[in-house]
């Protein structure tokens, strides 16, 4: 068990806060979507009442060692500061230049400093020609970071699967290291699915390719009791059954490995469920994202789809029938869309899913819900409010599936 907020003591001191601001803008730099900020809120007003002085690091894109304008997490410091009723002090500079450590030196207990984007100093993921990670320079900037505060708190959850100088390198330059409310929050949810999980226990997989989601599978497998696979990757899985998948996109080179994990389904007993029907089409414009006016567009009688069509989403069979699963579950855990969703004529069998799973956390099933495309769709249907959790992390909630060490946690010191 890590250390957490509340095992430290923070009261006048100056606190490093990691947290994921990665948020989303519209072409006039318009912030579209402030969760990741308003999830940091209880870190934040923990550390006004115990009278800390904050200082918070943040990435934003990924600009490679390099000032990019559009980029500049300004912005956010206007939201954050309307949003908390109080000036936030910024320096649009280099986060480790002399104005930002006077800024940083001078901070007075109970105001807060948004350094600017990490990713615009080098030496926060930095790499050498080879590609390989350059640790004199990560080091150098870790210590530089560290020299502003004296607690470091790790609340970036997004970003703790990577092992770079504001996540890993910092912690040993600082007197003490911890876990946020938003980090804790994660890993109490996450822990519980696949640690000690109420049965039966289902995962849904959805998603393009099944190689992006075999380390997840194959983990799952020796956890899950029922895994309901949807999206393009589907497909893959269908045609290595011989099942005709006509146009739908399909990873032939994939095949051996989908019938390795058919084999391994059986042999644990796991309930193993694909899509019966489909909605196919034979024209679409993934460029603009919509439909063409002379495309066709069918729900097919069985899992078969014929030559000219592709599947763009579950059809109305296997809506049910996944519905059916779904209400028989006590831990759900989701991560990517069974469809096309974006488009809203093969957004259905995302959507009507996404209802199901909310209705029965409504009744006391845990779910959770992590992946960008997932959140996107689970807000499409709007349902995001009712799920028992929604994770802040895309790459770090799809790592810790797969049952790999988050470096961002693991470099963090142990609670007595």
């Amino acid at each position: 068990m890590k250390k957490t907020l509340t095992d430290i003591d923070v009261r006048g001191k100056k606190v490093l806060v990691r947290v994921d601001y990665n948020v989303p803008f519209d072409a006039n730099f318009k912030i579209t979507n402030d969760k990741r900020i308003m999830e940091t809120l209880p870190t934040i007003e923990y550390l006004l009442k115990k009278n800390a002085s904050i200082i918070l690091m943040s990435h934003l894109g990924r600009p490679k060692g390099k000032v990019v304008s559009e980029m500049s997490l300004k912005p956010i410091a206007i939201r954050l500061g309307k949003i908390l009723g109080k000036s936030i002090k910024f320096v649009s500079e280099n986060c480790v230049s002399v104005e930002s450590k006077k800024v940083a030196k001078n901070l007075k207990p109970g105001q807060i400093f948004l350094l600017e984007n990490l990713r615009f100093h080098p030496g926060e993921e930095s790499k050498n020609d080879s590609g390989e990670k350059n640790k004199s320079s990560m080091d150098t900037f870790a210590k530089d970071l560290a020299s502003m505060g004296e607690v470091f708190i790790q609340d970036a959850f997004g970003a703790v699967h990577r092992s770079h100088a504001s996540t890993t390198g910092i912690v040993k330059y600082v007197k003490d290291a911890a876990t946020g409310f938003l980090v804790k929050k994660e890993l109490k949810f996450l822990r519980k699915i696949l640690e000690n999980p109420v049965r039966p226990f289902l995962a849904i997989l959805g998603g393009a390719k099944v190689s992006d989601k075999i380390s997840i599978i194959k983990n799952l497998l020796e956890k899950v009791d029922s895994i309901i696979i949807g999206g393009a990757m589907a497909y893959t899985f269908l045609k290595a059954q011989d099942v005709n998948t006509g146009a739908s996109l399909v990873e032939n080179d994939k095949l051996d490995l989908a019938l390795d994990i058919f084999k391994k389904t059986k042999e644990r007993k796991v309930n193993f469920l694909l899509p019966v029907d489909h909605v196919i089409t034979n024209k679409i414009d993934f460029i603009k994202k919509n439909v063409t006016s002379d495309a066709t567009i069918e729900n097919t009688i069985d899992e078969a789809i014929r030559d000219g069509f592709m599947g763009v989403d579950i059809g109305v069979k296997s809506i049910e029938k996944f519905a059916e699963i779904i209400k028989s579950a006590k831990t759900i855990v989701w991560n990517g869309p069974l469809g096309i969703f974006e488009i809203d004529e093969f957004s259905k069998g995302t959507v009507e899913i996404a209802k199901v799973v909310a209705d029965v956390t409504d009744k006391g099933v845990i779910s959770v819900i992590g992946g960008g495309d997932s959140i996107t769709a689970a807000k499409k249907a709007r349902i995001d409010k009712k799920i028992s959790h929604i994770s802040t992390g895309g790459g770090a909630f799809l790592e810790f599936l797969e049952g790999k060490d988050l470096p961002g946690i693991t470099v963090l010191p142990d609670k007595k």
